[in-house]
């Protein structure tokens, strides 16, 4: 339970919900699941939570793991769509973003309320990812829900889903598999969407068996984007608190951004602020114009957050179609683009990036 009482580490860390690359080798494949978000049964003995200092063991050892093929150098650069124009900024971006470290960086987007554009915000960003990271990202549907999510934003070449995933077991870690299970974007976004049916043989995923699936999938691509529930269950949090980069979405109210910055207060009193540090804020606009009421709460959301950015109104968003962020507005998409460059901006990227365009010392770590 996460209101009601005082917050402290074991409320958002817990035997359940270890790391997704730890649980990817102790979830089985297939079975039926008890009640949505729980473990199935007594032999899903799950690991125990990470501790501080196997979190930071890890962490070095992923630092050290070299990048083989992919080096950093003008042959591995993207080149950038004309559609999002030229630059520094977006010169720096599509540079940082051909210099990802090995490790998969987990980008995971959630709200503090539903209903806000979070299936929307995923694909986007996520395709414009696509067309700057060199290797494959994906976008994985992880709401654990039969209907909404990212299915009606892209095309579907078959009916994988991510129940199909969970079967798969172990041999999603094979990028075979993996191409073979997602659906693809119009910029190239692999996309593993969810499971729409509740029968005795299929279902959504609980939350085990998504940790597992993301685990297998982070040893297959470069960048992986989460769309996660909204954030007012332990197991979100969790997911949040290990995410690379923490994405929160906000209607453009002031409502909305104000329960935002309740919920970056709630996770700070939880022993999480570094969600906070590094989460970037995105508020959707539902209109042409935007009140001033919003622009001054989201001025204080700026001193809360690591960085907040405001999508415009836009009718491509709207559509239930396949989305392509080059398809979009200019206005929308220079704001997708702040938003792709937050997130790589707190990615770790490899020595080499520092030497990119308008690049500074930093690499993504600090």
């Amino acid at each position: 339970m996460l209101y009601g009482k005082p917050y402290g580490e074991a409320d958002v860390q817990g035997p359940s919900d270890g790391q997704p690359d730890q649980l990817a080798a102790r979830v089985p494949s297939g079975g039926h699941g008890g009640e949505q978000g729980e473990p199935a049964g007594r032999e899903r003995a799950l690991p125990p939570a990470p501790t501080p200092e196997q979190i930071a063991a890890r962490a070095r050892a992923l630092a050290s793991v070299p990048s083989g093929p992919r080096l950093v150098g003008e042959a591995a650069v993207r080149e950038i769509p004309r559609e999002f124009g030229a630059g520094t900024r977006v010169e720096r971006l599509w540079w940082r973003a051909a210099s990802l470290r090995s490790g998969c960086p987990l980008v995971c987007v959630s709200s503090a309320d539903g209903g806000v554009g979070r299936s929307v915000l995923t694909l986007g960003l996520g395709g414009l990812l696509a067309l700057a990271v060199p290797g494959p990202v994906v976008a994985v549907d992880a709401t654990l829900r039969a209907w909404g999510g990212l299915e009606h934003r892209v095309a579907r070449r078959s009916s994988s889903t991510v129940w199909d995933a969970v079967a798969a077991d172990a041999g999603l870690a094979e990028s075979g598999t993996a191409e073979r299970l997602t659906q693809v974007g119009p910029t190239g976004l692999r996309v593993l969407v969810g499971e729409s049916k509740l029968t005795a043989q299929r279902r959504p995923p609980t939350w085990p068996e998504m940790f597992g699936v993301i685990g297998h999938l982070r040893s297959v691509y470069p960048l992986a984007l989460l769309d996660l529930p909204t954030a007012d269950s332990t197991s979100t949090w969790r997911a949040l608190g290990w995410s690379t980069v923490p994405v929160l979405v906000s209607r453009a109210t002031v409502d909305g951004v104000q329960h935002t910055l309740r919920l970056l207060a709630h996770m700070r009193g939880a022993g999480l602020a570094h969600v906070p540090a590094r989460a970037v804020v995105v508020v959707m606009a539902t209109s042409p114009s935007v009140a001033r009421e919003v622009r001054a709460v989201e001025q204080l959301a700026r001193q809360t957050a690591a960085e907040l950015v405001r999508v415009p109104y836009d009718p491509g968003l709207a559509r239930a179609d396949p989305l392509d962020p080059r398809a979009l507005s200019k206005a929308t998409r220079s704001a997708l683009t702040e938003v792709a460059a937050a997130v790589i901006d707190r990615c770790p990227v490899e020595p080499a990036a520092v030497l990119g365009p308008g690049s500074s010392a930093s690499n993504g770590e600090d």
